[in-house]
């Protein structure tokens, strides 16, 4: 499918190409040469505006007269079988509503996560992370993506859920899948909207001290399917986001050998990393999805309504760096890795909560980790939302979480 710009004869710049993943900030480089609101593909055929200049970003996130969250209008438009439909596609949540629905979905959500206290959210990530050196440590090596940040998130949230361990490999595999927008993006979808299926009947049926069980208990009173989509929503977008953050700051931890002295050391505390990777490498590189009420001019692009608007938090974040290594200092180089206006992200202190600790704890017990590939030669998974490693193999002196000496 050929599909025409709206800003000049300019050929979309393909984010599902496999290329993006290897270098992602030459695909930024294109989408900006075409000005703040850039042309490109997130799958083959399925055209989308990509707004890489903080100003029109901002101008989007807040301007909710002009620009929905609801995707339907373009959902019609889009095959049944497109790879990016399991991130995209309408479901009654607090994501992909606006206005009162909105409010209403929203509320339920942050009342919910507001009864997590946390010391228990910090207990359940140790607990986790206990669980996880046991397996790798009496190795001493591992890797840090496939053994630790992505099964670390499978288990915190699913206690968090009321979910036992076992289940825990089932929820990554499928979140993987979904992810990468691939070819087999649907078939994760549906893996992993059985889960929350199967989930919410067994939570209905009988409740329990978690956050399923809350929000069918809400006041305001969301039925067993409303509540099913904000756990899609939640489950996923805790799980994918967080694990990425973690492994990608661990990345830049191992990779300078001082600044991990550092950081084991005490000298400097973890959350300077965590928010490095905010700034520069953030976990989920772009979303944000917005569609046009109507035909609008914005930022010199002819924005036409069922055609996605996206911002590209990787590409914000990978210029405001820029512009700071040049001396040019930006008015305000914050992140926007938990997006902004009324669909900011409503826990991310829980989010920054779990990545330090599990860092921290990890460093705890196992005090000499070593890359084994220099992060130069690191590579990263496909798919045009996120930047995520796709491992990080590292060795260490074996240890067993059991031995004296350890961390309480």
């Amino acid at each position: 499918m050929t599909t025409t710009s709206p800003v000049g004869p300019t050929r979309p710049v393909r984010l599902w190409e496999d290329g993006f993943a290897l270098d992602p900030y030459g695909y930024y480089a294109a989408l900006r040469a075409q000005g703040p609101v850039g042309w490109a593909e997130l799958a083959p055929g399925v055209p989308a505006y990509v707004v890489t200049e903080r100003r029109a970003a901002l101008e989007l996130l807040r301007d909710t007269g002009t620009f929905s969250h609801d995707p339907r209008p373009w959902e019609s438009t889009v095959a049944g079988d497109s790879p990016v439909l399991g991130m995209m596609r309408w479901r009654p949540n607090s994501l992909f509503s606006d206005g009162a629905a909105h409010v209403r979905y929203r509320a339920s959500l942050i009342d919910a996560f507001e009864r997590i206290e946390p010391h228990d959210l910090r207990a359940r990530v140790h607990r986790a992370v206990h669980v996880l050196v046991s397996r790798i440590g009496p190795r001493g090596q591992a890797d840090l993506v496939g053994e630790f940040a992505r099964p670390l998130m499978a288990l915190v949230f699913n206690s968090l859920f009321g979910l036992p361990d076992s289940q825990s490999e089932r929820l990554d595999r499928a979140l993987g899948k979904m992810m990468e927008g691939g070819s087999q993006a649907t078939e994760g979808e549906a893996e992993f909207g059985g889960y929350v299926l199967e989930l919410i009947a067994a939570k209905a049926e009988s409740r329990g001290d978690d956050l399923p069980s809350w929000l069918l208990d809400h006041p305001a009173g969301l039925s067993p399917e409303e509540v099913t989509w904000q756990v899609f929503l939640t489950l996923g977008a805790g799980h994918e986001p967080t694990a990425n953050l973690v492994s990608n700051a661990l990345s830049r931890i191992l990779g300078t050998s001082v600044y991990y002295s550092t950081l084991t050391s005490g000298a400097r505390p973890v959350m300077d990393a965590v928010v490095e990777v905010l700034h520069h490498e953030t976990p989920l590189a772009n979303y944000g999805i917005h569609y046009a009420r109507s035909p609008v001019t914005f930022h010199g692009a002819w924005i036409r309504p069922a055609i996605p608007v996206v911002v590209s938090y990787g590409a914000l974040a990978h210029f405001a760096e820029q512009e700071v290594v040049s001396g040019r200092h930006p008015k305000d180089a914050s992140h926007l890795s938990w997006s902004a206006g009324p669909h900011a992200c409503p826990v991310k202190q829980h989010t920054l909560l779990i990545a330090t600790e599990a860092i921290e704890r990890l460093t705890l017990w196992l005090p000499d980790l070593e890359p084994v590939v220099p992060r130069a030669e690191s590579t990263w998974r496909p798919g045009p939302f996120h930047r995520s490693l796709t491992s990080l193999p590292v060795r260490f002196s074996p240890r067993s979480p059991d031995q004296p000496g350890d961390p309480s």
